[in-house]
């Protein structure tokens, strides 16, 4: 039977359906994860959350343990990985409040160790990374989404950018023209690692807010917030109709 991984990401530090709650810290060889992982189960099916953060929301994007986290996942029997992240729109179609499933990824991010395979190797390993996403994992969130009732927009293209800091509104103008939908900062090397240790992976993101230079001339953060709260309640309730069909 699957077990069910959650990174919560910015607006998202706990599962509040989450039932039969139980802490454990996991040591891994590349270090401490993010936060202990949280236990429990959402409609009988066991979940497993990480707050990709920290729990008081102190690790910023590019000082986070990607290694540590995935490792410590896949080393207490996770097989899927729901990666919950907060994005910004450069794609007018898809607004803030809108929950999208990318399918694809351009990764603009550097500096940070992104991969198991580059210590004591008995030969070089390459991962096939053409789907970045898991395609059944995909399948089945789109299919949860439909049960709960909820709009997704199935498909787009996330540029991951190293942050902190926002993006320049010439930034998101080259984003465009690489084709590029959504802009975020922890996609990478999130999505690879857990390619390379062979988990399914899916990220669904929550447009905050549009992305720098499409409305106004500067970025307000408290609409983020307000748009990451009222998405995350989104995100609970297709976890909840995820976890409802246990796949095999």
């Amino acid at each position: 039977m699957s077990v069910l991984g959650v990174i919560g990401g910015t607006g998202l530090s706990r599962l509040v359906n989450l039932r039969d709650v139980h802490k454990r810290v996991v040591k891994t060889p590349y270090g401490e994860p993010s936060s202990p992982l949280t236990f429990g189960k959402v409609e009988g099916r066991e979940v497993v959350f990480l707050a990709r953060h920290g729990y008081g929301h102190t690790i910023p994007p590019h000082k986070i343990n990607y290694r540590a986290n995935i490792w410590a996942l896949k080393e207490v029997g996770v097989t899927d990985i729901v990666a919950i992240a907060a994005v910004g729109s450069i794609n007018r179609t898809m607004s803030p409040g809108n929950l999208v499933l990318p399918d694809q990824l351009i990764d603009y991010s550097w500096g940070r160790p992104s991969t198991y395979f580059e210590n004591d190797l008995e030969q070089v390993v390459h991962i096939d990374f053409t789907h970045p996403y898991s395609v059944r994992l995909r399948a089945d969130m789109i299919a949860a989404t439909q049960r709960a009732k909820l709009t997704l927009v199935e498909t787009g293209v996330y540029a991951c950018m190293q942050g902190p800091r926002l993006e320049t509104a010439a930034e998101i103008k080259k984003l465009a023209r690489d084709g590029c939908d959504l802009v975020g900062m922890t996609g990478m090397p999130e999505a690879s690692l857990a390619k390379e240790l062979e988990l399914d992976y899916a990220c669904c993101s929550v447009v905050v807010n549009w992305a720098a230079g499409l409305d106004g001339d500067s970025i307000d953060m408290q609409d983020i917030e307000a748009f990451a709260e009222s998405g995350m309640l989104k995100v609970e309730k297709l976890i909840t109709a995820l976890a409802s069909k246990v796949t095999q």
